[in-house]
């Protein structure tokens, strides 16, 4: 099979699919592997090291598309590259498919074969998006720190606070991957955390692991509405996978938030989980909505391109390695990957993603 890898166009989006050492063991499988020149050089990756594993170095995506039967990626192709998707092309990628009908649509009609890190499923674990739960988790209270700044229209609250002075409050909407990971660093910075979440098992398995200052509550509207009321950084982490991420923020409710709080959306991907949510990039991350400093970036990782490649390459390879060396027909015997398949030939294939798109 040929196997191809792309660079990533989307704004700001700098990691890359596929590792060098990744390409030594499909050519030993009898693969040949396309590299777009450049694909890694925001990873720290460059073309050399793929060309010395094997790989061939193509001068554009076009070539790519047009002659790999399996085409890595990390986020879902975008609008200039619809037209150069091939008829059973095999696209192994983030997707996030409830935040876009117009791209789930056109890859339907042009008849794609679509394998989604985020619906792939072993035991009730999403191996591929947990990686990337981890560092997006970790960041969100870097970057809830940065922006309580006074200069950025933040409180101009220290999350660790200083000798005779209170920390910071941070509240944290969901006890999952991304939530256990911002109370692990919010908490290391000696912020007062609050986690908040409907799952009682959860909830009692991050007591035994979280610091004393990490407070555990059941997220009702009575709690929910004690605690943002003095939040100073609150980190929405709710999403249902493959759905639309719940609201768990309304408009209404920022008329209790304290001017200069800081909201980091974290399930921005997945269409955010405050209503006043809207994506931001890197370059301009934040703004104001009644005096509440919004922060959405939609790939939040990719901040962290090099760390953020290699944790979800080490991820997907043994499921890419799968779909290389049987194709489609990888699914049929390997139940994570049958979940995460979602389109093919022209159908929806995943019963999540079809209910999400059945009017």
């Amino acid at each position: 099979m040929i196997v191809g890898v792309p660079r990533e166009i989307k704004e700001e989006e700098y990691r890359v699919g596929l590792l060098p050492d990744a390409v030594s063991i499909l050519r030993g499988r009898g693969h040949s592997v396309l590299v777009e020149k450049g694909a890694g050089e925001a990873a720290g990756i460059e073309d050399e090291e793929y060309a010395n594993r094997g790989a061939d170095i193509v001068s554009s995506s076009k070539e790519i598309f047009e002659r790999a039967d399996l085409v890595v990626k990390v986020k879902e192709p975008q609008p200039s590259e619809y037209d150069l998707l091939q008829e059973g092309q095999i696209l192994f990628a983030y997707f996030h498919f409830a935040s876009s009908r117009s791209m789930t649509e056109t890859l339907l009609k042009r008849r794609i074969t679509a394998v989604a890190y985020e619906m792939v499923e072993e035991e009730g674990i999403l191996p591929l998006l947990v990686p990337m739960s981890e560092i997006a988790g970790r960041l969100a209270p870097q970057e809830g720190a940065k922006y309580l700044e006074k200069e950025y229209g933040g409180k101009g609250v220290l999350l660790s606070g200083a000798t005779g002075v209170s920390p910071a409050r941070v509240v944290i909407i969901g006890g999952g991957t991304v939530g256990l990971n911002s109370a692990i660093i919010s908490s290391g910075m000696g912020a007062e955390v609050y986690v908040l979440d409907i799952n009682l098992d959860r909830l009692r398995y991050l007591r035994n692991i979280l610091p004393s200052n990490a407070k555990l509550l059941y997220c009702d509207s009575e709690n929910l509405t004690k605690v943002i009321k003095e939040a100073d950084l609150i980190i929405g982490a709710a999403l249902i996978p493959g759905t639309k991420a719940p609201t768990v923020l309304t408009e209404e409710d920022l008329r209790i938030i304290e001017s200069g709080t800081v909201l980091v959306d974290v399930s921005i991907d997945q269409g955010g989980c405050f209503q006043t949510s809207r994506p931001t990039t890197h370059k301009d991350p934040v703004y104001l909505k009644s005096g509440i400093v919004h922060y959405c970036v939609a790939n939040i990782p990719s901040a962290v391109a090099r760390t953020s490649t290699y944790a979800l390459c080490y991820a997907t390879f043994p499921y890419l390695l799968s779909l290389a060396d049987k194709g489609i027909k990888a699914q049929e015997e390997n139940p994570a990957l049958r979940k995460g398949l979602c389109l093919h030939n022209g159908k929806i294939t995943n019963t999540v993603i079809s209910e999400v798109f059945r009017d």
